[in-house]
């Protein structure tokens, strides 16, 4: 008979089989789990508690089965703020240099800054050239819990046992909270990648193993590239190729970011302002492969970095199927009437103001207590701002 079960059964039997096989008294035979191993199971096998008809009412010892839960893509969180949805951002484009009067030749090669009768002009205005962009919008939800404060009671035997449930509760709660925001934060990370490839920068989507292939001379596939014959190498050439696209984005340049017609806007994005996302297993795979061998300071001991065991469902680590929102050349909106999909993502490298959430007006609040019911409700209100700037420096790499 199984351990899950209110009877006692003797096991010296199997304690007997099991140290024999430990110690080669014995060859290697079956274990049958069912008979020592007590799983976790739904079924009660005693009373209820009359508020959830979920927890049985006091037995024994109580296990609480929660933990805090760590959100991910901790460097996408902005600056709250409690005034309103809208957010302005003020670029400055570059405009062209001018001759200087004071060094002007003439058509003849002899100097000729300032003629006779003439003067040089110093309040000529030359405004500077500045857009304004905006974020405006923001997306609600909320969460609520029942709270009773006697009928579960019967569930623990003393107020200890009671304020462990409560205040693990109240830990699931905020895990729930958290998971939620961690979905926001991966549709933020999403439809950066997805607009990436949709703009069409060339050098803002890096096709790894085309290049490398042209690099190489090689032909390899996405399959044959994880060969053991043929993964360090590409890992390696991999990785110097990712830490040159993050010293260019250092560099101040019109690169790996969209252009507004008529603004001539050139940024920077030093290494410390880079959030680098790469799948876990390509990560993993850099640091084993490619920096095992550097001996010299690399850009991932200064960035943002962090693996990312999926971009948008567990089941499908490496791929984004997304409808992405973005600023196109005329500065307009533009929303992708058609998903941009995707099996080989295998990372992203961008400026800290390239995407975002902003997370204001959130609370927990507690309904008055109902004396008749005897329990009261918890709401859970957030209001997020999700942001996404592709006029900032954003380079997405492809196993393609």
């Amino acid at each position: 008979m199984p351990v899950n079960s209110m009877s006692k059964e003797q096991a010296y039997q199997l304690i007997k089989n099991i140290h024999d096989q430990a110690t080669g008294l014995t060859a290697l035979t079956p274990i049958d789990a069912t008979s020592f191993v007590s799983v976790a199971n739904a079924t009660m096998q005693a009373g209820t508690e009359a508020a959830l008809s979920a927890i049985s009412q006091v037995l024994t010892r109580t296990i609480i089965a929660v933990r805090p839960y760590d959100e991910k893509f901790k460097g996408l969180q902005m600056t709250a703020d409690q005034w309103g949805g809208i957010i302005r951002k003020i670029n400055f484009a570059d405009q062209d240099a001018e001759a200087d009067p004071s060094y002007l030749l003439s058509a003849s090669g002899a100097q000729d800054a300032v003629t006779n009768d003439e003067s040089v002009d110093q309040y000529k205005v030359k405004k500077p050239k500045v857009l304004e962009t905006r974020y405006v919008g923001s997306d609600v939800w909320m969460g609520s819990y029942t709270i009773y404060r006697e009928q579960l009671k019967t569930a623990f035997e003393n107020e200890a046992n009671f304020g462990s449930f409560m205040a693990g509760l109240m830990t699931h709660f905020m895990n729930e909270r958290t998971q939620w925001l961690e979905g926001v934060k991966r549709a933020i990370l999403a439809n950066g990648i997805a607009s990436a490839i949709s703009i069409g920068r060339t050098e803002a989507v890096v096709h790894l193993l085309t290049e490398y292939n042209a690099a190489t001379g090689l032909t390899l596939t996405a399959q044959t590239v994880m060969q053991p014959a043929n993964f360090k190498a590409f890992n390696e050439w991999a990785f110097a190729r990712v830490q040159e696209v993050s010293r260019l984005m250092t560099e101040r340049s019109g690169l790996f970011q969209q252009q507004i017609t008529g603004y001539n806007i050139n940024r920077h994005t030093p290494v410390a302002d880079q959030r680098v996302y790469f799948n876990a297993k390509f990560l993993e795979q850099f640091s084993a492969m490619a920096l095992a061998d550097t001996y010299h300071d690399n850009f991932l001991r200064y960035a943002d970095v962090e693996p990312v065991s999926y971009w948008q469902a567990i089941k499908s680590p490496m791929s984004i199927n997304y409808k992405p929102t973005y600023v196109d050349a005329t500065g307009a909106i533009k929303a992708s009437v058609t998903a941009v999909t995707s099996d080989v993502v295998v990372g992203v490298i961008f400026d800290r103001d390239a995407m975002g959430y902003n997370i204001y007006n959130q609370s927990i609040d507690a309904s008055p207590f109902n004396a008749k019911g005897q329990y009261y409700n918890l709401f859970s209100h957030a209001d997020v701002q999700m942001q996404s700037d592709m006029t900032e420096k954003v380079a997405v790499f492809l196993l393609d």
